[in-house]
């Protein structure tokens, strides 16, 4: 079903999706059942594609068509809204499927969330419309660290008027999704020196998006390069992200909401791997008297181990997205924010050290021939270790430290 690779002087652009064939989701139940038939259909061909890093093209194809891109559209726009509990489980649904696949959509959500907080009336009418054709949107990621560049959110890309309009100029890495996107927002710097969003048409002149990404994980994302050469850009499709600071809100613990849940579908996969290789190939200890691996008492009290922090991390998850959702219903002021912020950062940690611990006990208890290459279990280890460096752990920990004993609320942005 996938294709090879482009290579990265012929990436193709995306197929505009047949908005006769993309569904239109109604509610959560209906957004849950669309992941999981997505997920079954995608799964038989996840560990093939990342062995041979083959692009999931029509894969994607089949998410324009399931209406998924649609979900946290609002009602008011003609989409389902579906609750942010509802959205971590798309996401953790599709990652144990396909990791690689399933992140693929994760700025697809994180620049609809900024378009929900500062886009006009008129932007979110004729954006929300595409989204809900089946289109997608990708995200020219962070610069590379350069002297200019010391931080994530900082940068040389620039957005300028010029006597022929608006022109955008810049290169950025980390751009998972653009690859297969019908718009590629980007950040960049006015005129004024303000941050702004610029949502790209994915065939504008000036435009290039190169499939460089050589991670050892997560190896199908395409999360390479994007160039902007003098690009001609409408002002209808500059998003005023400067706003975002002034004023507090929930794009930020949203995003991070989706991280960890793809972190917490990396470990599902895991132990559900372990489980089969123990079951059907693993032999059991010499000194375990057990006639089967799955008779060892180590090996069982292991599982038992794996299958309590598996519902940890599942419960805390959840009960972060309960409490976006609570907080969504009301008026977001800087203590609600800080309190989504403080929420999703406790799952980002139970998920990360539950991707890590199981990808690496998978091992421990499938024994050596669990390490053989056709198998390709290995790849669990790498997406985990790959994606949770997203944003490091240890900033998490700190967050949480410095409310609970300092009462600091946290600072706002997308890694929060």
């Amino acid at each position: 079903m996938s294709t090879p690779a482009y290579p990265a002087d012929a990436a193709p652009l995306p197929r505009l999706p047949d908005a006769a064939r993309v569904r239109r989701i109604a509610d959560d139940a209906q957004a849950l059942a669309a992941a999981r038939t997505l997920a079954a259909a995608v799964a038989p061909g996840a560990a093939q594609r990342d062995r041979e890093r083959a692009l999931p093209w029509d894969e994607l194809d089949l998410w324009s068509e399931s209406g998924l891109g649609a979900i946290t559209v609002p009602r008011e726009y003609g989409g389902p809204n579906v609750s942010y509990a509802t959205l971590a489980e798309v996401f953790s649904i599709l990652c144990a499927a396909d990791p690689a696949f399933g992140q693929i959509p994760q700025n697809h959500f994180g620049v609809l969330g900024v378009l929900r907080e500062v886009g006009s009336a008129q932007q979110k009418t004729r954006l929300y419309g595409e989204v809900l054709a089946g289109r997608r949107l990708g995200n020219a990621g962070p610069e590379r660290r350069s002297a200019a560049a010391t931080t994530i959110v900082q940068g040389t890309t620039r957005l300028v008027s010029t006597p022929q309009g608006l022109r955008l100029s810049g290169q950025r890495f980390y751009s998972t999704g653009a690859l297969f996107a019908h718009r590629v927002p980007t950040r960049a710097t006015d005129d004024a020196g303000r941050a702004v969003q610029v949502w790209v048409p994915r065939d504008a002149p000036g435009l290039s998006v190169i499939d460089n990404w050589s991670s050892f994980g997560q190896r199908t994302t395409a999360s390479g390069t994007v160039i902007f050469e003098n690009v001609p850009v409408s002002a209808a499709d500059v998003l005023p992200i400067w706003q975002l600071a002034e004023r507090p809100g929930l794009s930020g613990p949203a995003s991070q909401l989706i991280q960890a849940a793809i972190d917490l579908g990396i470990g599902e996969a895991a132990v559900a791997d372990t489980i089969a290789f123990v079951r059907e190939h693993a032999r059991p200890w010499i000194d375990s008297g057990a006639a089967r691996a799955a008779d060892d008492p180590y090996v069982i009290a292991d599982i038992g181990r794996l299958q309590i922090d598996l519902h940890a991390a599942q419960e805390v998850l959840r009960d972060a997205g309960h409490t976006l959702d609570a907080i969504a219903a009301h008026p977001v002021d800087a203590q609600a924010s800080a309190r989504a912020s403080v929420a999703v950062a406790q799952a980002k940690v139970l998920t990360t050290r539950f991707a890590l611990e199981a990808s690496e006990k998978l091992f421990e208890l499938a024994g050596s021939a669990a390490t053989r290459a056709a198998h390709n279990l290995d790849r669990h280890w790498r997406n985990a270790r790959t994606h949770t460096l997203h944003d490091p752990l240890r900033w998490k920990l700190h967050l949480l430290g410095n409310y609970h004993l300092n009462h600091e609320l946290p600072a706002r942005h997308a890694w929060n």
